[in-house]
């Protein structure tokens, strides 16, 4: 693929582009079970509630993207003060380690959409919330906040949900404040009167959206033209990229040609979250300094990948890329897999009979040492697939100052050595999750680790499997590499 080698350069630039997203922030909270019986006190399904998981929504997942497709963000968003904030402001602040300015409002209640789930049918949804415009007070706060962040930020995104954090005044002043900077804005817009967000460089509607702020047919190519078109002269935007389903994507620039993207989607599961996505991985992209077509791009593969997923999901940019590659690209980025690949082949794999090792690490400064565990873990085994820390996970364990080298180049390099045969990479503090998801048959670290203390290896032995402890190579360790460099450095 041609348009492959800028996708990848522009990758690697998102991980040091910043985004500073606005708007209202949301808790989606799951209640799944199973549906048996008809309830005998009206002809409705009883539910057995057997799992409830929180996630967040609206702004939220938009910033939550934006950190897992490897860039940062500041956050700026309102909430009430209630036990739905408490539970936003953990997830922002706490989980995600995000820089989050979480404006409290006594008069507001934090929203809150309920999802009812049986199997993979949603039942029902019950919404808690204010919709009426922050006070004049809040409003002046957001607009301090924001005139602090954005020269720090590539692009300012604004996620409209319509529960009052982006007023026409706030969205206004925020759009001229960025447009003073030059700085571009992209809006996930709501509602019909799209004259709000003049001055904007892109809106993200879907399809539905389109028609309803319109009143146009949205059914062809033409008709979508032309609906965006109608948008761009009487809004006063500069463009619009609109999601259209199983019909891909459409992006159309005033005074430009249209120019439109088939859909990227393998299987879908759940289109809850995918605008937010699509949001995420444009303002991202431009915030990094890439063309509206690569951003487009990038942003259409990550919504193929999130519609995939079950709730309000993320994308990883690893994942993006190798859906993008589609094995025509670097057989290294090919072999880097997310939960669903890795499992389907180690699956394969021990069908034929093939015995898999799983090892793990950040593997940041790639030395010596790392090359001679890991020929040992090949050795061990027919497979070997090997784990990596995320940025973010990275961070949390070593410190703001590492990765120095991103998650993208760290699996690409690994991925292209010839004792390993596959790379995933995971968030968590722990690979204990993905051990006992892809169950491999050996699991392999270093011998400065007893037996005892290895995450899994009680999991892996318990399901016939064996625990080897690689011998170490004395003196090459990465934080020794940098200390090393920055004492060469005074």
């Amino acid at each position: 693929m041609s348009d492959t080698p800028p996708l990848i350069k522009l990758a690697e630039q998102i991980t040091s582009a910043t985004v500073l997203c606005i708007g209202d922030v949301m808790l989606d909270r799951f209640i799944s079970g199973d549906v048996e019986r008809i309830s005998p006190e009206a002809p409705i399904p009883i539910l057995q509630i057997e799992n409830e998981k929180i996630m967040l929504g609206g702004a939220g997942n938009v910033a939550r993207n934006i950190s897992s497709l490897g860039g940062s963000v500041r956050f700026i968003s309102v909430i009430g003060e209630d036990t739905a904030g408490e539970d936003i402001e953990k997830m922002l602040i706490n989980d995600l380690s995000l820089d989050v300015h979480l404006v409290v409002d006594p008069s507001r209640t934090s929203s809150q959409k309920s999802r009812f789930v049986a199997g993979n049918q949603q039942m029902l949804r019950a919404d808690m919330e204010t919709v009426h415009p922050v006070s004049d007070e809040i409003a002046n706060i957001i607009l301090e906040i924001a005139e602090e962040e954005l020269p720090e930020c590539g692009a300012l995104m604004l996620s409209d949900y319509g529960k009052g954090v982006l007023s026409d005044d706030v969205l206004s002043r925020l759009i001229n404040l960025a447009r003073g900077q030059n700085k571009p804005v992209i809006i996930d817009p709501k509602g019909s009167d799209y004259s709000c967000y003049k001055g904007a460089m892109l809106i993200t509607p879907n399809r539905k959206e389109l028609e309803y702020a319109t009143g146009m047919q949205t059914n062809t190519d033409t008709n979508i033209i032309d609906a965006c078109n109608h948008l761009i002269s009487t809004a006063g935007i500069e463009g619009v990229l609109v999601t259209r389903s199983s019909d891909g994507m459409s992006l159309i620039m005033r005074d430009q040609d249209a120019w439109h993207l088939p859909a990227d989607a393998r299987a879908v599961f759940d289109v809850s979250g995918a605008g937010d996505t699509v949001a995420a991985a444009i303002s991202l992209s431009l915030a990094a300094g890439g063309g509206l077509k690569n951003a487009a791009t990038l942003a259409n593969s990550a919504a193929g990948i999130v519609v995939g997923k079950v709730g309000t999901a993320t994308v990883q940019m690893i994942e993006v890329l190798s859906t993008l590659s589609d094995g025509k690209i670097n057989p290294a980025t090919h072999s880097v897999l997310d939960d669903k690949n890795a499992l389907r082949q180690i699956s394969a794999w021990q069908t034929q009979g093939l015995s898999v090792g799983f090892t793990n690490g950040c593997f940041d400064i790639l030395h010596n040492g790392h090359q001679f565990l890991l020929q040992q873990a090949a050795d061990s085994c027919d497979k070997l697939i090997v784990a990596i820390n995320t940025d973010a996970s990275v961070r949390k364990l070593k410190g703001d100052d590492r990765p120095v080298n991103n998650e993208i180049n760290r699996a690409v390099l690994l991925s292209s050595l010839k004792m390993v045969d596959a790379v995933i990479l995971f968030d968590d503090k722990t690979p204990l999750r993905l051990i006992q998801l892809l169950r491999p048959n050996v699991l392999i670290k270093g011998a400065d680790y007893e037996e005892n203390k290895i995450v899994g290896a009680d999991f892996v032995k318990a399901h016939g499997g064996r625990v080897v402890r690689a011998k170490l190579t004395d003196g090459l360790s990465t934080t020794e590499t940098i200390a090393r460099m920055k004492h060469s450095r005074t």
